[in-house]
């Protein structure tokens, strides 16, 4: 009697995830090789093992390329060559039957055709590359544990923009829109936590008591600060030293006033009293701080951009390149900024002082007497 399939075990097989498009086209590649060896030269250089998605397909295309390849007219009466490749692959994933050896060469369209299945080949492995990194960057960005959490983010960012540079090589450019994934939403990915406050709140207290401090940062900008009003006082602040207007903390209160900070929950005498506040240590420091989250939050925000190019199918490398150099130079900005921020300020060069003129050269005494004498005696 034959066991039939439950509607339990109907279920699960259906729940397999369908292959991809790029599953397809590693098994054309493979086909074609297998049928017409000598195609292995027209491949671009840079393909390899690792490119490919399944690890049965690197497997076999690693067998390919090391083994010697066979004399055309051999190969096409004997399984010799086809035997060996098996038996290599066999090696790294026991699994490989011949009879998945025979189904590669009749899936494969047009051996012709190898150049271009590489090229898809690549362009799939350059994507999930590019969204590993781009995770790896976003973890970096919110691991606590790190001794210095801004230089090894900065760090991964580096080696997202030479992985993009080497894809850029690669893939030319070509006409078309942008990439069509929607960018995530500009919300502080760090989150507002209760040392972020903190921190906001201690730097417009010391640079209310201190504007002549906080003239020279301009290096911070609103954008930098986790909650709204707190980026607004620091607007505030800085627009009144930028007039050389009066700073404390009516002269705020009342310019807040002017730039609709005071809407409906907020408490002016709570905000004075949050600008009148005792000042503790330099704004440039707790500027420092603000600036350094600010840092890797927007590195947060960009690995997530990335990573969300990357899962959108209908970007082509070149959009994938373009979405990412865009992420990017927002982190550009930001860490040009706190370079500026912890950089010590440039000596001051001595002013050049004039030399003094030599007294005048003493000349012939004058034939004449001047035109007032002569009105004179006249």
């Amino acid at each position: 009697m034959h066991r039939t399939a439950t509607h339990h075990q109907d279920g699960d097989l259906d729940e397999l995830p369908a292959p991809q498009p790029v599953h397809y086209a590693e098994q054309a590649l493979l086909g074609a090789l297998l049928l017409e060896p000598q195609r292995l030269h027209e491949l671009p250089g840079t393909i390899a093992p690792a490119s490919f998605s399944n690890t049965a397909h690197g497997a076999l295309f690693s067998a390919i390329r090391d083994l010697p390849l066979p004399d055309p007219i051999e190969h096409a009466r004997t399984t010799r060559w086809l035997d060996a490749v098996l038996n290599t692959a066999r090696r790294q994933t026991p699994g490989l039957t011949a009879a998945y050896i025979h189904q590669l060469v009749q899936v494969c369209p047009w051996p012709k055709h190898a150049g271009t299945y590489a090229r898809m080949i690549e362009a799939d492995h350059a994507r999930r590359v590019l969204r590993a990194e781009a995770q790896r960057l976003a973890q970096t960005a919110t691991d606590t544990t790190l001794p210095h959490p801004v230089a090894t983010t900065l760090q991964q960012a580096d080696i997202l923009t030479v992985l993009i540079d080497g894809l850029a090589a690669r893939f030319p450019p070509h006409p078309g829109p942008p990439p069509r994934t929607p960018q995530a939403p500009p919300s502080p990915p760090l989150g507002r936590t209760e040392e972020a406050l903190d921190e906001e709140t201690l730097l417009l207290a010391t640079a209310t008591a201190q504007p002549s401090e906080a003239a020279t940062m301009r290096w911070l900008t609103p954008e930098d600060f986790t909650h709204p009003l707190h980026a607004g006082l620091w607007h505030c602040i800085t627009t009144l030293t930028r007039r050389n207007t009066p700073v404390d903390p009516v002269t705020v209160l009342w310019e807040a006033q002017h730039r609709s900070l005071l809407t409906a929950g907020t408490d002016p005498a709570e905000v004075l009293q949050l600008l009148a506040a005792a000042p503790a240590g330099a704004p440039q420091h707790w500027g420092q701080r603000i600036l350094q989250r600010a840092v890797l939050g927007t590195a947060h925000h960009a690995g997530i951009r990335i990573e969300a190019h990357t899962k959108d199918p209908t970007n082509t490398p070149y959009q994938l390149i373009v979405g990412t150099r865009r992420a990017l130079a927002d982190l550009s900005g930001a860490r040009a900024r706190c370079h500026r921020a912890t950089s010590s300020p440039p000596a001051a060069s001595p002013e050049r002082t004039r030399a003094a003129s030599p007294p005048p050269r003493a000349g012939p005494p004058p034939t004449a007497p001047p035109p007032y004498a002569q009105r004179t005696a006249r």
